[in-house]
């Protein structure tokens, strides 16, 4: 009983920090022992002190990053397409009337950050191939989407865009895509899910320069109309970018007819680079400009139609590319489209859709003028797609586009009717 007591006395000496006693009747092993479980002891309240420092950094660290990344949006997209030409007309071909095959690829990259008052985005681009557009004289091309840019990566657009108060005006600064204010369409604006051919993505008498450094403003005027205007680099080269600008502006009015989603855009565009005059070739500073409208209309639940009209000065021609020769340049003056999409839910496919469209591209009498041997007629072209959804992110689409009096009847090659088959396949994520 005494030596109990004795060891006793002696732990609650050594945890209360009194000096240490070494009684007779205790033994050194015994006093070992306890100093190893106190050191132990020492330990492990150090470790779960310093676990819980870890613990709270780590979770420190994981709400910085989960507030860094809130807001953020990452997509991209794959498009590849294989187009056959039935009598090719280029000026390169081997024979008048050839067959060609060619294939492209174009792949995008999209980021995007939401802030309390704006939005930055980031659009990256690459791809191979012109298709067969290199085998062709047209006024408007078969492939709008071919990105011949033998695989280097460009930023395509980069621009932060503010909204003070969450109000409905909004602006933009930095390298912009002018046609994604200018000439929007429901139904006929997106070469990766819809209409290949360039006349039925924008207007052919649009003068877009390539997307470059400006800004952009828009005012949401309520549910029934909204406003955009856009101001880019002319020739997208950085150079003078307050010299020679395009300017374009758009009012769209959404009256719901039938009750049902449509737009109805009025449009004007300015051109202010380096325009010949084709009366007076000495007058070689002109300015472009012209005029146009973008209907889509939803008309039942499976049906949708689209006219697009445009118009530009025919008394000038761009003229700022370096090996321009006013003898061998294409002047034109008006073009519309016209066409409607249908949704296959009437057929049992409720995410597939088809669409078929009509259009033609008016040459200017100041071209036909130039040279008393052009024929100058009016091209014409027809397109019908089916986009097939094979699941959410991979969809297929067969396209086939007939053109007849391919660049006026004027081309050296070829007959007067085009046929060119293809297909686009697109991968989303």
């Amino acid at each position: 009983m005494k030596k109990r007591l004795l060891g006793w006395f002696f732990v609650f000496g050594v945890m209360l920090g009194m000096p240490s006693v070494v009684f007779a009747d205790s033994t050194g092993d015994e006093i070992a022992e306890l100093r190893s479980r106190l050191q132990k002891l020492e330990e492990r309240l150090d470790r779960e002190q310093t676990s819980g420092i870890d613990r709270g950094q780590e979770k420190k660290s994981l709400d910085e990053i989960a507030s860094a990344l809130k807001g953020i949006t990452i997509g991209g997209g794959a498009t590849m397409i294989v187009q056959g030409v039935k009598d090719a007309n280029g000026d390169g071909q081997l024979s008048k009337n050839e067959d060609v095959t060619d294939a492209s690829y174009s792949v995008d990259l999209e980021f995007g950050k939401e802030f309390e008052q704006g939005h930055a985005f980031i659009h990256l681009e690459t791809g191979d191939g012109a298709g067969v557009d290199d085998e062709l004289k047209l006024f408007s091309s078969v492939n709008r989407d071919a990105d011949d840019s033998d695989n280097a990566v460009s930023v395509t657009e980069a621009w932060y865009e503010h909204q003070p108060g969450k109000g409905p005006f909004k602006v933009a600064f930095g390298k912009l895509d002018p046609t994604s204010v200018v000439d929007n369409n429901a139904y006929a604006n997106d070469e990766g899910a819809q209409f290949l051919g360039s006349m039925f993505r924008n207007s052919a008498v649009i003068e877009f320069p390539d997307n470059g450094l400006g800004a952009r403003v828009s005012y949401d005027i309520g549910e029934k109309a909204d406003i955009g205007l856009i101001a880019v680099d002319g020739d997208a080269d950085g150079e003078d970018a307050g010299d020679g600008m395009f300017v374009g502006g758009q009012l769209n009015f959404k009256p719901r007819l039938l009750d049902r989603d449509g737009n109805y855009r009025l449009l004007a565009w300015s051109n202010g680079q380096n325009h010949t005059r084709w009366s007076d070739t000495e007058k070689n500073k002109e300015n472009g400009y012209g005029y146009g409208l973008s209907f889509d209309q939803e008309l039942t639940d499976v049906l949708g139609a689209f006219v697009r009209y445009g118009w530009q000065n025919p008394k000038v021609v761009l003229s700022t590319a370096d090996d321009f020769d006013i003898a061998t340049a294409a002047g034109l003056e008006q073009a519309y489209s016209l066409g409607l999409q249908l949704k296959g839910s009437l057929w049992g496919r409720a995410e597939d859709v088809t669409a078929l469209a009509f259009g033609q591209v008016f040459p200017s009498d100041e071209y036909k003028n130039q040279d008393s041997t052009r024929k100058a007629k009016t091209e014409n072209h027809l397109e019908w797609y089916y986009n097939w959804r094979v699941n959410d992110h991979f969809h297929l689409s067969p396209d086939l586009q007939v053109v007849w009096n391919p660049y006026g009847g004027d081309a050296v090659n070829g007959n007067d009717t085009i046929l060119v088959g293809g297909l686009r396949a697109q991968v989303d994520f």
